[in-house]
């Protein structure tokens, strides 16, 4: 079983910054990728930023140059630096692992964290 704790959402105003964090636990040793994800109420979840093969990034184009994912090199703690928060990054924020496990790939989300920046 594999289990991600996000945790460092909260309230802020417009202009600050946050920076979030992803326990993993458990069978993480076969990572396809892993990344942040967002969703607000009525829309669909969608890619904040994302390690990819090689250790390369992908960022949503509305956060780029203001978010930065990072990670440790065990790969069991993932962060998300957010500078410059705008209000419509106001959503609550999942971590997402994608793992071979069992021949297959496996979708494991963490609980989410909510983030609220007022203007």
């Amino acid at each position: 079983q594999v289990q991600l704790v996000e945790s460092g959402g909260g309230l802020v105003q417009a202009g600050g910054s946050l920076t979030l964090s992803c326990a993993a636990a458990g069978n993480i040793l076969s990572i396809n990728d892993m990344g942040w994800y967002r969703q607000v109420p009525g829309k669909s979840r969608e890619l904040v930023a994302r390690f990819v093969s090689g250790g390369n990034t992908n960022y949503a184009d509305s956060v780029k140059g203001r978010f930065t994912i990072s990670r440790t090199s065990a790969k069991n703690m993932m962060y998300l630096q957010m500078n410059s928060l705008k209000p419509e990054d106001t959503a609550v924020y999942y971590c997402n692992y994608d793992l071979w496990i069992g021949g297959g790939l496996n979708d494991y989300w963490g609980q989410g964290t909510q983030v609220t920046v007022s203007s």
